[in-house]
């Protein structure tokens, strides 16, 4: 017995102090917290949850900075600023220690009356610099008394007693929204700022340009705008990114050509990068991009453009990125310079993403004048919408989640293993990085000796110093080197000096350029320089227009006979536009030959860093959706091909013809994004304009005419009611409800309630259902039960600005309300009718006095108040499993 006791008494020492020991890697404050411990890290580095806004009342937070004490600045997406001192690491009670303050403000008045006291908040971009707080507002109204909407903002304390008293617009912005003006940081010599905004919001006037946004599409690919409304009210140049001074009166315009870039970091070598949206809409399409990491150059593009004209990655005239993720919602970027992280991570870039709640480490390696990248996941969780993180003033990383008044915290990830007095690796500068910054000294302004220093560089072998040589040559008058590029005999200058040309010149030089370019030997080309051939002959026809007939003869003499080509896939997409643009006689019959046989590849330069089988195995019900897919994906070279031949107007016979539009009826069935039909069915009535009149009916028949309706909507849900009684839900008892624990679930009702409530009418899940919502197939991943039930519940409370409607008030009096598709200078053209988002409706633009968004949601209030307790758990739970069967929520009961 003694024996006994000894023994157990060894035990509990050995156990004790096995605890101690593992103390250091997880605290007993963090073992109690259910949202920190289900967050994945790497080895070494422990997360602490320090602060709950929205467990606060202080809404949902997106962006943050530290200022010069070491205090956070953070904002509600919605509401307002706060300041917060922050505990430090390894400090217990983390949670009664954090005590955010909202931050007011006077303002400076010239009469000395009294005011009250005053607050800014909607801010996505905040940043401490010049002993000042930079603000991007992202609103669409206007506040009444100070008169903010979005732009950037400067917040001063004159007279130092830690309240802001002073507020300088420095730009007014004209965007809002998802889409919108984002962020703002500090540049590597703490002289200037950086400014980035989304693909809404128009380019302001700048006080100088490194590149040039002139509203271009230069895509012969014929244009058909997204058929669900994205992007088609607003520019064409993309989002940008501009240096501004710090008092606001210089702003240059460094970068544009982002769909919707969020974030802006530099890294060591004060090298730029940013972390860009890809549009899900487009997945399954030839013009899809997933998210990407972009390196930033001056002067740089990087080629979004609406609908079915965004510019391939190898498209000499714009950069690629040097790497792409997959699909996701790109949020934070920020570099670990500063972090008390191993160097690994010190020399990474840190980017977010919000959809799927992974951070990536993003390690860079020098590779020319640009890099190479590869990502590894820092941080993961489900739900985790990642919104805004920085490295604070102790080395550790700081993040929030949040969101579309989604729950928000605040997290600290911290590194507790010794690293010592690791040095940190000094910048290095390659020699074709040293050379592409001497040649952006040429951008901006003409400059003596310019032309003769960035010749000889336009066939550098690296494609970011040949880019930096012609953008610099495109700042330059052009009739200071024209005639040097027509004497001009290498090909891979002269092809360079000829896109220069069609971006620059006269289109009465369009014969001089296509003769010099003619000149040409093709065939001792590369494969990459065949495509930068083709592209300098597209841009002379889109900037310059149709050559005249000996023009395009000769033109269609040069790249018959080398089409189709062998090798990748991109040249043959330039070969049959460049040709079907130009009318060639046999461009039909060579397209329609290879369309069936046509086989994806990567010549795109595309490939991501995640794939299917990684997501499967990280996320069970994202990897099944994706796996669905993927078994009726879209072949997208043979839609790419069908879609060029939807333009052609010659070269058709009735065989070729039958070949063609039967393949739309095929097509019908593939599965892709949520826009993937309607850019089908547009190619398909495209063409159908082409055809004779007498034979259109039976055109229109045999290429699936029947299908699309169904294609779109997804089965057509039966005429299914509840069982009820219902009731009149409020969020209260609806929440009361889900907490009672909603397990073992009965599919088959879920799916029929999804069906009775309308909500398979305007949301797809799985791939099916309507299309004028947003896809629900990821909703249990991004929102708990209380999130979803308020936005059945309370619509209005959250519109997203790409669901919302748009008040239009008429001169005659009155008003119309509709979701907003298109615009030209003459009309708008708005959906009123959610269950048929096709059916659109015209507004003369000379009728309307003014328009504005409507706070009301286009979703009806009260859709599942004729559902009783356990239907509405059974629809809860198809949420959350994203219809997903197999979904242990809907798991038999265990014997």
């Amino acid at each position: 017995m003694k024996g006994n006791v000894a023994l157990a008494q060894i035990t509990a020492i050995f156990f004790l102090l096995l605890a101690i020991a593992c103390s250091d890697d997880q605290p007993t404050a963090e073992k109690t917290d259910p949202k920190t411990e289900k967050l994945t890290l790497l080895p070494g580095f422990r997360a602490e949850r320090l602060f709950s806004p929205s467990e606060n009342e202080m809404g949902s937070w997106v962006s943050m900075t530290f200022d010069d004490k070491g205090r956070m600045i953070a904002s509600d997406q919605y509401g307002y600023l706060y300041r917060l001192e922050l505990p430090a690491i390894g400090t217990d009670s983390i949670a009664s220690k954090v005590k955010p303050e909202r931050l007011f403000f006077n303002l400076d008045t010239a009469g000395g009356a009294p005011q009250p006291k005053l607050e800014m908040g909607y801010a996505q971009g905040l940043l401490w610099a010049f002993n000042s707080l930079y603000v991007v507002i992202n609103r669409s109204d206007y506040d009444t008394v100070l008169r903010r909407g979005s732009g950037l903002y400067r917040l001063q304390d004159t007279d130092n007693d830690d309240q802001f008293d002073k507020i300088t617009l420095l730009k007014q912005m004209d965007g809002y929204g998802e889409h919108g003006p984002h962020s703002v940081v500090l540049s590597p010599d703490k002289n200037a700022l950086y400014v980035v905004a989304g693909n809404f919001t128009k380019i302001p006037e700048m006080n100088a340009y490194r590149n040039f946004p002139d509203e271009q599409i230069d895509n012969l690919t014929p244009f058909i705008k997204d058929p669900n409304g994205h992007d088609n009210t607003v520019g064409k140049h993309g989002g940008w990114v501009a240096r501004v001074d710090s008092t606001g009166s210089h702003w240059e315009l460094i970068s544009s050509g982002f769909r919707n870039a969020f974030d802006l970091a530099f890294n060591d070598e004060g090298e730029l990068f940013t972390y860009d949206s890809d549009m899900e809409w487009d997945f399954g399409t030839p013009w899809y991009r997933p998210t990407r990491v972009c390196h930033i150059t001056s002067g740089s593009e990087f080629g979004w453009r609406p609908g079915t004209d965004k510019w391939s990655p190898v498209f000499p005239d714009n950069l690629p990125a040097i790497l792409n993720i997959g699909q996701g919602s790109p949020t934070n970027v920020t570099y670990g310079g500063s972090a008390r992280f191993p160097e690994k991570y010190r020399k990474a870039l840190f980017v977010f993403d919000w959809s799927f709640g992974i951070a990536y480490a993003v390690h860079l390696e020098q590779a020319g004048a640009s890099y190479k990248a590869s990502a590894e996941e820092f941080i993961s969780g489900s739900p985790l919408p990642l919104t805004d993180g920085a490295i604070g003033p102790d080395g550790a990383l700081y993040f929030l989640t949040g969101g579309r008044r989604l729950q928000s915290d605040l997290y600290r990830v911290h590194y507790t293993r010794d690293i010592g007095d690791e040095p940190h690796a000094a910048p290095t500068v390659t020699a074709e990085l040293k050379l592409r910054r001497e040649l952006e000294a040429y951008h901006g302004q003409p400059r003596a000796g310019a032309v003769d220093f960035l010749w000889p560089h336009l066939q550098h072998p690296d494609r970011f110093v040949r880019y930096a040589a012609r953008i610099a040559l495109e700042h330059q008058p052009v009739d200071e080197w024209k005639e040097k590029a027509y004497q001009e005999n290498d090909p891979v200058t002269l092809i360079q000096a000829g896109i220069a040309l069609a971006r620059k010149a006269k289109a009465k030089d369009k014969p001089r350029i296509i003769k010099m370019l003619l000149g040409v030997d093709y065939d001792g080309l590369s494969e990459s320089q065949k495509i930068d051939i083709t592209r300098a002959f597209e841009l002379v026809f889109a900037r310059m227009g149709m050559p005249d007939a000996a023009s395009r003869a000769a033109v269609i003499t040069y790249f018959n006979p080398r089409y189709p080509a062998g090798g990748g896939n991109e040249l043959n997409r330039q070969l049959s536009k460049l040709l079907v643009y130009l009318g060639d006689p046999q461009a039909v019959e060579k397209t329609i030959a290879i369309l069936p046989l046509a086989k994806d590849d990567n010549s795109d330069g595309q490939e991501t860093a995640t794939n299917s089988s990684d997501l499967i195995m990280r996320n069970p019900q994202y990897g099944l959706d994706i796996a669905g897919m993927l078994a009726k994906l879209p072949p997208l070279q043979q839609t790419y091909y069908a879609t060029v031949l939807g333009s052609a107007k010659n070269g058709w016979t009735s065989e070729l013809r039958e070949k063609y539009f039967k393949w739309f009826y095929d097509a019908f069935g593939y599965k892709g994004g949520h826009s993937f039909v309607g850019f089908i069915d547009g190619a398909r009535k495209m063409a159908l304009a082409n055809t004779p009149a007498s034979q259109r009916d039976y055109y229109n028949t045999i290429s699936g005419d029947s299908l699309v309706a169904g294609a779109v909507a997804g089965p057509n849900a039966r005429a299914i009611k509840p069982k009820g009684p219902g009731r009149r839900w409020t969020v209260e008892a609806a929440v009361k409800l889900a907490d009672s624990g909603i397990t073992q679930r009965n599919f088959k009702t879920g799916k029929d309630m999804f069906a009775a409530t309308l909500c398979s009418s305007c949301h797809h899940m799985r791939g099916e259902g309507g299309t004028s919502g947003p896809d629900l197939t990821q909703l249990g991943n991004r929102f708990s039960y209380k999130d979803m039930l308020e936005a059945i519940i309370e619509p209005d409370k959250t519109v997203s600005d790409q669901y919302g409607a748009t008040v239009f008030y008429l001169k005659g009096g009155g008003s119309v309300v509709g979701r907003l598709i298109s615009e030209d200078k003459d009309k708008y053209v708005i959906s009123q009718n959610p269950f048929a988002p096709q059916v659109t409706r015209d507004i003369s633009k000379k009728d309307v006095v003014r328009a504005r968004t409507s706070e009301v949601s286009p979703m009806l209030p009260g859709l599942i108040n004729r559902l009783n307790a356990e239907e509405l758990k059974d629809l809860l739970a198809f949420l959350k499993a994203g219809g997903n069967e197999k979904d242990t929520i809907f798991s038999a009961p265990k014997p």
